[in-house]
């Protein structure tokens, strides 16, 4: 017997449409998190290196017998080994895997960190720098382009806020750490305490890291080599030789710079031309996200850079501070830019980067103008509370922007917003520095009175407050959350697949 069913009475049990289920909070995983421990550990032996020898010039001059345009090529070499290095990192990775090529540079950093303490003259530690810095060239990139894909594109705004946790701890330990050192024990410590950071990330990296897929054997692509690394090279040589006597006009910036000009230009229609198959993927910039976040970090990097430059000097050469008091006195604006950046990551996750970013240059811009008002008697502990401010809104620019140059890539196409964005920023402040050497000798020559030295100060940092107003006129037109919200979301889809 069958049993027949009434298609007109109502259903018991009426079918019950599948609920989506909510996405799952990335920083929450337990092999991201162990990744971000073993990345955080490995990177930030390079940023206290970068901050703790920016005070250290004068006395390697002192000891090594040597003048300060020698010795400068300390930093100078380290600069050009690392900018030669960045533009292959996509392909690198390509072609040993994220895990593999992240050992092999934290490896390389440490090992130059040994030799640059054992440097017996000033050529020896220019050459052990050059080392050091083909590790660092690497590392940093590498650092937020692991993370990324290991995230999938998911929180990018809280995830850059981890990825920035080094950034915002090397101005504040750096200078503090170098003023100790150099006053207690030898200069070589200045490069050995890095060693220790350096062998725990590896350990770190080799038990924490997952393993690399099947790596590829990509092409390299030789003439974009050429044309990006020479290119960016010369350039950042021409710019670093500005603060010599000739200024701008001399030789010996001219012809690197323009060549460098020229070149980088070159590679930018090469690339474009090249596509996908360019050592750097340009046509990615026809995204608007990373295209607006990479001119937002040039800019960013002018803001910074000129400031990070011209606020030792102040302390140093017009209020008289010795190098552990300056880095004891910069502290409030690390703290203050640690405090920002959870805040701005969240933020930027809630109600996208245009406003965050307005907010964080709108803070930096006020907080700059004191300094350009300032002498030798104005109250140091005011001074300390702008500092602080100052620091709030240096984390709301530089997590934002990082975060939202990956919006919308796909897996493969991660690292080449991460090599696009560093080189902008790195361009950016190594012009602005040049700008405001000039600009402050320009001041300076011929003054012998602290009224006239407090003035060309002042003179100088209106020229970093007019940097910042550049970059909080163009904030406005970073993507909004609904422009954010509007990327599709197969290519973040597949990237958490892979």
């Amino acid at each position: 017997m069958s049993t027949k069913v009434s298609t007109t009475s109502p259903a018991v049990n009426p079918p019950v449409e599948p609920t989506a289920e909510p996405p799952i909070d990335p920083l929450k995983d337990p092999a991201l998190r162990r990744s971000i421990a073993a990345i955080m550990v490995g990177a930030m032996a390079v940023v206290f290196d970068t901050t703790i020898l920016s005070i250290a010039i004068p006395t390697l001059s002192t000891d090594f017998d040597v003048p300060l345009n020698t010795i400068q090529w300390v930093v100078t070499a380290y600069l050009l080994a690392m900018f030669a290095v960045i533009p292959l990192t996509g392909w690198a990775q390509r072609r040993l895997g994220g895990k593999r090529l992240w050992i092999a540079s934290v490896g390389l950093f440490t090992l130059g960190s040994l030799l640059c303490g054992f440097a017996w003259d000033a050529t020896s530690l220019i050459a052990f720098r050059a080392l050091q810095g083909l590790g660092g060239g690497v590392i940093v990139p590498l650092m937020a382009t692991i993370l990324m894909q290991a995230a999938g594109g998911r929180a990018p705004g809280r995830l850059m806020a981890v990825v920035g946790l080094p950034m915002a701890l090397g101005p504040i330990m750096g200078p503090v750490l170098g003023g100790i050192i150099l006053h207690y024990v030898h200069w070589s410590w200045l490069f050995w305490i890095n060693i220790p950071l350096g062998l725990l990330g590896i350990a770190m990296a080799v038990r924490m890291l997952p393993a690399d897929p099947r790596t590829e054997r990509p092409r390299l692509d030789i003439l974009g080599v050429i044309l990006s690394t020479v290119g960016v090279v010369a350039l950042i040589y021409g710019l670093s030789n500005v603060a010599g006597d000739g200024g701008f006009g001399h030789a010996d910036v001219l012809i690197p710079g323009i060549g460098g000009i020229a070149l980088v230009v070159g590679d930018v229609f090469y690339a474009l031309r090249k596509g996908e198959d360019a050592l750097i993927d340009l046509a990615l910039l026809k995204h608007r996200p990373l295209a607006m976040s990479t001119l937002l970090m040039f800019l960013a990097g002018i803001a910074m850079y000129a400031a990070m430059f011209m606020l030792p000097l102040f302390y140093q050469q017009l209020r008289g501070s010795d190098v552990l008091a300056t880095g004891l006195l910069l502290i409030p604006q690390g703290v203050g830019a640690l405090a920002s950046r959870s805040i701005a990551g969240r933020l930027t996750d809630q109600i996208g980067p245009r406003w965050v970013v307005v907010a964080g240059f709108a803070i930096m811009t006020a907080a700059t103008v004191p300094f350009a008002l300032a002498d030798q008697t104005t109250n140091g502990f005011v001074l300390g509370i702008i500092l602080f401010v100052r620091g709030l809104g240096v984390g709301g620019v530089f997590m934002p922007l990082m975060a939202t140059a990956y919006v919308g890539l796909a897996h493969d196409e991660i690292p080449h917003a991460s090599i696009v964005t560093r080189v902008a920023q790195q361009i950016g402040g190594s012009f602005s520095i040049a700008v405001v050497a000039v600009v402050l000798q320009s001041q300076v020559a011929g003054v012998t009175s602290a009224a006239g030295a407090a003035t060309a100060f002042n003179h100088t940092f209106w020229w970093v407050v007019a940097f910042m107003v550049v970059g909080l006129l163009a904030a406005p037109f970073l993507p909004g959350k609904g422009e954010m919200n509007a990327v599709p979301d197969d290519d973040l889809v597949a990237a958490a697949e892979v």
